[in-house]
């Protein structure tokens, strides 16, 4: 006998039997899970809780990475805790597949193992225990340049990227096996300068980051006004110059860090001098970023001299971008127009403290935190992906000198 057979007959002595209606639907309900037939996949719960890893400068309070632990479901923050002794950590990179976090040491002087005592930075890896989210470090290099201030870690794992502001350059670093740096297999020190003489009189690389290829690193350097692009060889785990060797902005603006477009179709870089944020069109089969539109960080009305951005982040969705301001002490908020990935400023968000260095969404997207290195403290927003607003939760907490927020989710 079928088996729709045996549940109509089953179905029947039940109905026979005067079982109430709404005992039936729950049985017919049960049956139609054990025999896999209806309904719909229920959706797997994203995590609710994440360790969250806080860089910092170190010439006052701090002492190296902190560790707080964040809930999702409620938008707290526990007390931040130190989980590595380290100067000077401003900048933290994330490994995709390895329990490895990393961090700069921003210093400028010459390391043990530099080549013939240039002055350099250092890259730093650390384990890190999965249900704790302690640090172990596992290892250094030289970063290949005096203050080194950002990094990243490309697609596959296989390499670490490192910007050298003080020392005008980029380098990769081959991971191996265990996620641990190995010296830089290549350095590339970048030659120009532009028209701000406080600021611009020689090159200061303040980020690299690859597009969703894996293909192409773009490092935007501050003192040249331009965004210099490489090709990455993922074999040799090298850079070398691009046949379209840069992309420019305006004269002055100072780009400072790049964000992509969650679909790869558009790039954003925030300018640091000029308080603007250039949008342009990207082609990952070329390499070729496309300026498209220039906006300001800052509202009209405002009266902010010696405002300068920090970092930029678009959102998941692709439907956001935001930006901080350091003087204004602002969250600059923008719509994403998705036909052409032009820009509209929506708000100016009180970002809760002083001098927003750098900030982060959470994996959910529903929640934001921004770091206060003027203030000394970390902020908690909830953000509403729907209508864009940005909402402080509780109050800020206390931390020396944050400048850089990661996540990474708590397994037991």
């Amino acid at each position: 006998m079928s088996a729709a057979r045996k549940l109509k007959d089953f179905f029947q002595q039940l109905t026979n039997g005067w079982l109430p209606l709404a005992v039936l639907l729950l049985i017919f309900a049960q049956l139609m899970f054990w025999t896999g037939k209806p309904a719909q996949a229920q959706e797997t719960k994203a995590p609710a809780l994440f360790h969250v890893y806080f860089g910092t400068y170190t010439s006052g309070t701090s002492e190296g990475i902190y560790r707080s632990t964040f809930d999702a479901s409620t938008g707290t923050l526990s007390t931040p805790e130190l989980v590595a002794k380290v100067t000077n950590p401003s900048f933290l990179a994330i490994h995709p597949t390895k329990p490895v976090i990393y961090c700069v040491s921003e210093v400028a002087e010459s390391l043990p193992g530099s080549e013939a005592g240039r002055p350099t930075g250092a890259v730093i890896a650390f384990s890190r225990e999965a249900a704790h989210g302690s640090l172990k470090e596992l290892g250094w290099k030289p970063s290949g340049g005096a203050g080194p201030c950002h990094l990243s870690v490309d697609l596959a794992g296989s390499a670490l990227f490192v910007a050298n502001y003080g020392g005008g350059s980029v380098a990769s670093l081959p991971l191996n096996a265990e996620g641990v740096p190995e010296k830089p297999s290549s350095i590339m020190v970048h030659e120009g300068s532009s028209i701000n003489k406080q600021r611009q009189q020689k090159p200061h690389a303040h980020s690299i980051n690859l597009d969703q290829s894996n293909r192409y690193a773009f490092a935007a350097d501050l003192g040249c006004d331009k965004i210099f692009i490489y090709q990455f060889d993922p074999a040799t785990r090298t850079l070398k110059p691009h046949d379209i060797p840069s992309a420019p902005v305006a004269a002055g603006s100072g780009p400072r860090h790049l964000a992509f477009h969650s679909h790869g179709r558009f790039a954003y870089v925030i300018n640091e001098l000029t308080s603007t944020i250039t949008a342009f069109k990207y082609d990952s089969t070329k390499g070729d970023l496309e300026p498209i539109q220039t906006v300001s960080t800052l509202p009209k009305d405002a009266n902010t001299p010696g405002n300068s951005t920090a970092e930029i982040v678009a959102h998941p969705s692709g439907n956001w971008l935001v930006g901080s301001n350091r003087g204004h002490d602002s969250l600059a908020l923008f719509s994403i127009r998705p036909e052409t990935g032009e820009l509209k400023l929506v708000s100016n968000v009180p970002a809760g403290g002083k001098t927003p260095r750098n900030f982060a969404f959470d994996p959910t997207g529903q929640w934001l935190i921004a770091a206060h290195q003027g203030s000394n403290s970390v902020q908690v927003f909830a953000f509403n992906a729907s209508t864009g607003t940005l909402t402080p939760q509780g109050e800020p907490v206390a931390i020396g000198a944050p400048v850089c927020v990661r996540f990474v989710p708590v397994k037991p």
